[in-house]
């Protein structure tokens, strides 16, 4: 595949991305008025709640199978660790720029999260669909690339739902909730210079006032001359599990890729499920048909987001700088490191250059869109989250191109 095609094929789909929001942003104008932020609040719930469960459990259900997963057994551990290094990156962005609080979870979750989902859908098969590609027929090679993404689309709806959902919302709302919840009586006698109660509070490091911001005196926690130190440690368990909020962690697109798994692995369940002559096959049509609105609901919605974005927002030009070097420069360095070392020793098949690279692919995503859904459901850092998305977004067409040739010399 020459330069040209490749190219080609690359910026297509980002493309199509691009067109699709602009579109959401017309729709979002205020003489339009078709996405207005109302009518944004109850799609993104939509997508939340049904779409995006649909979509990851019906393509689970259709591509994956046990023999299938012995062989992928590496990818959901890839994808692990492309959010666990995003987030060191996202930490040391966080660290150089030093934003808001509630903006520090929006930054870790777009540098840890990845677009898994509708962007290698749309790469994949027009990647197999070029001459010269080096995957072999077109047909074979959509077929497993379909099966690949599948599950690298439901294990990043995992990660993203129960990881970067939390982060954003206790950076967002948990936290300062959580606090105002704990230290509110504490930080209220410390204000009028005395206890009500039994115990006496001991003066804070920093007694001066005028170096103090209502969050900081929020955030001082005070000592009780009755229990001695600060919180025990079963206090500091249950204010942790408090913050993170379990029940959360079980999204619906989490149920909808357990139950993709289930229906997939069970030989029983999928028999009756999934095929032509299948009894129950409407079940699995119908989430099909349900789940493909997600990905155009989306990027409709972030274009609607985007406009509100660029209205104004305060984001710092180095932030989005640290998000585009550590999505699209160190990530992916990383990620060569990782899969070429995963083959050496085996871990993935070396003759599967079709899996190398989706996995390297992995790495070199822009951020997930669903990180937009998130903030919107929170109703914190959405002109951020769309400002964000507009430059990482603008300039994946050249990153994607550059690193997916990079990335087919390497893997052939």
């Amino acid at each position: 595949m020459g330069a040209l095609d490749l190219f080609i094929a690359s910026s297509i789909p980002v493309l199509k991305v691009l067109l699709i929001t602009a579109l959401g942003s017309y729709l979002a104008l205020d003489h339009v008025n078709i996405l207005g932020e109302d009518a944004r609040k109850h799609i993104n719930n939509l997508v939340f709640y049904v779409f995006n469960p649909a979509l990851v459990a019906s393509n689970l259900a259709n591509t994956i199978t046990y023999e299938s997963m012995l062989k992928l057994w590496f990818m959901p551990f890839n994808v692990l660790i492309t959010f666990l290094v995003g987030s060191i990156l996202g930490w040391i962005v966080v660290q150089f720029t030093r934003p808001p609080s509630h903006f520090r979870g929006l930054i870790v979750g777009c540098c840890a999260a990845g677009n898994l989902g509708n962007m290698p859908l749309i790469i994949i098969p027009a990647v197999c669909k070029e001459k010269g590609s080096p995957f072999g027929s077109p047909d074979t090679c959509q077929t497993y690339g379909l099966a690949y993404v599948s599950l690298s689309m439901a294990v990043g709806a995992i990660y993203l739902w129960s990881y970067v959902y939390n982060i954003v919302r206790a950076s967002s709302t948990g936290i300062s909730r959580e606090s105002r919840t704990i230290d509110e009586p504490f930080s209220k006698s410390v204000a009028d210079g005395s206890i009500s109660g039994t115990g006496s509070c001991s003066e804070p490091l920093l007694s001066s006032k005028e170096f103090l911001t209502p969050a900081d005196q929020l955030a001082l926690p005070c000592t009780i001359s009755e229990v001695k130190g600060s919180y025990s440690m079963k206090q500091q368990v249950k204010l942790f599990f408090a913050k993170i909020n379990l029940k959360s962690m079980f999204a619906p697109s989490t149920i909808g890729a357990l139950a993709g798994f289930i229906i997939g692995l069970v030989p029983l369940i999928r028999k009756s499920m999934i095929g032509d002559s299948a009894p129950l096959r409407v079940i699995q049509d119908s989430a099909s048909l349900i789940g493909d609105g997600a990905i155009p609901t989306v990027t409709l919605v972030v274009g609607g987001n985007l406009l509100r974005g660029l209205r104004g927002s305060g984001i710092q030009k180095s932030i989005v700088f640290g998000i585009v070097v550590a999505r699209y420069v160190a990530l992916p360095l990383v990620g060569i490191v990782i899969v070429k070392g995963a083959v050496r020793f085996g871990f993935v098949c070396s003759d599967d250059l079709l899996y190398q690279f989706i996995l390297l692919l992995q790495f070199a995503m822009p951020p997930a869109m669903n990180i937009g859904t998130i903030t919107q459901l929170f109703g914190a850092g959405e002109s951020e989250c769309s400002v964000i998305m507009l430059w990482t977004y603008a300039l994946a067409s050249v990153s994607i191109t550059l690193w997916s040739t990079f990335f087919l010399w390497l893997v052939s």
